[in-house]
């Protein structure tokens, strides 16, 4: 069997390790797959089957143009030509389809191809804007719109963010002539509720499975080593939150507002903020740069003593499962798809930063036992899916 996947990366962050997990998988069972990707570097153990799209001058013309003119996904039209022949030429059994957003691809050629080549699709949905006319997460500003038609956005100047145009109607209207239709495609969720979601909009002729994110679990577990002492943290109790980029979707507000509130004894440390953001940040907050090695990520996980996951928009977060599966409990907010993968007694309502400190102080929070996250259960999923994909298209 032979598959292609498309993703924005590959290889690192949720999404990428995602990918790669499932490229290592198929290629230990004996098959075979390449991956196209947009953006940033692959690891060297991912690279024999890495292949990029365009280039680094196209994603940020592409960006360019969607700050101006509301066009993420529309722009690249040469890169996507010639990623359509790479797909030809490789002549994949199920083509599997991830984040398409980024910058780096049309989403109408590739769409067109789709239609046209009737090869069974994958589309593993990692956030909203599949079915969005502009957005990647709509719960900050409470909208529904995505139901039926979007258009006057209230989050145009949020990821994909257009500075100048709101072209939310258009794009609404030709991501759901290009979405829908495809012959033998097979929608995929890692959280229930973000597969309810997908069952309520444009996207509702397809059929959606449920396939929780996975982990590697060799990597991912308690993992002993010097972060305390590196950090001079050798007395405090840890409370840890993690995110590849920072901003209030991911509650840093709410985070910073919890140190004030935390005793003396509790020191809280922020993983993957800029340089900037670190220069602000209070005297018992420690920042430490984002990091793509798992390894470093384990051992902070193995040290901390609770992490809290003050998410405002989250789909199913693996830093949830990375975390509890080096023995931290997880503690966060009632959003998305996040509280699928804790138990319930950790889980507090959205912005309630005194019941997160009130949790944290309880000692109550424990690590879920339920929840099956090893990267190879994931993989095991999506390869038994592709096996019934293409039997299907052969009876």
């Amino acid at each position: 069997m032979k598959v292609f996947v498309i993703n924005s990366v590959f290889g690192i962050r949720s999404t990428g390790r995602i990918c790669g997990d499932i490229a290592a998988q198929l290629h230990e069972c004996g098959h075979e797959c390449r991956s196209a990707y947009g953006r940033a570097h692959v690891p060297e153990q991912y690279k024999q089957y890495a292949v990029s799209v365009g280039s680094r001058a196209g994603v940020v013309m592409h960006a360019l143009c969607a700050r101006i003119f509301d066009t993420a996904g529309l722009g690249s039209r040469r890169a996507t030509r010639k990623l359509v022949e790479q797909i030809r030429e490789y002549d994949p059994d199920i083509i599997h389809l991830h984040n398409l957003h980024g910058y780096y691809l049309n989403v109408k050629i590739l769409f067109d191809y789709l239609k046209e080549a009737d090869k069974p699709v994958v589309w593993t949905l990692h956030d909203c804007w599949s079915f969005t006319g502009h957005c990647a997460h709509f719960a900050a500003a409470d909208c529904g719109k995505w139901r039926t038609q979007c258009g006057d956005c209230p989050l145009k100047t949020r990821y994909p963010a257009s500075l100048v145009m709101d072209r939310s109607a258009k794009n609404f209207q030709e991501k759901r002539a290009a979405f829908t239709g495809v012959k033998n495609l097979t929608l995929v969720s890692p959280s229930r509720w973000l597969a309810e979601l997908a069952g309520k909009s444009f996207l509702s002729e397809y059929p959606v499975r449920v396939i929780p994110n996975g982990i590697d679990t060799d990597i991912f577990k308690p993992t002993p080593g010097e972060m305390r002492q590196r950090y001079h943290l050798e007395d405090k109790k840890i409370v840890m939150g993690a995110a590849s980029a920072w901003d209030e979707s991911k509650g840093l507000s709410d985070l910073l507002r919890l140190a004030q509130m935390l005793p003396e004894e509790y020191a809280v440390v922020l993983v993957g903020l800029t340089h900037k953001q670190r220069r602000r940040l209070p005297a018992n907050v420690t920042g430490i740069d984002c990091t793509d090695s798992p390894r470093t990520l384990a051992q902070l996980y193995t040290a901390a003593d609770v992490f809290v996951n003050p998410t405002y928009e989250d789909t199913y977060p693996t830093v949830n499962l990375e975390a509890q599966a080096c023995g931290t409990p997880v503690i966060t907010y009632r959003t998305g798809g996040s509280p699928e993968s804790v138990p319930e007694q950790n889980v507090v309502e959205t912005g309630d930063v005194h019941a997160l400190a009130e949790k944290i102080l309880s000692g109550t929070a424990g690590c879920s036992k339920d929840t099956d996250c090893r990267r190879e259960q994931m993989a095991e999923r999506y390869i038994a899916l592709y096996h019934k994909m293409l039997e299907s298209k052969t009876d």
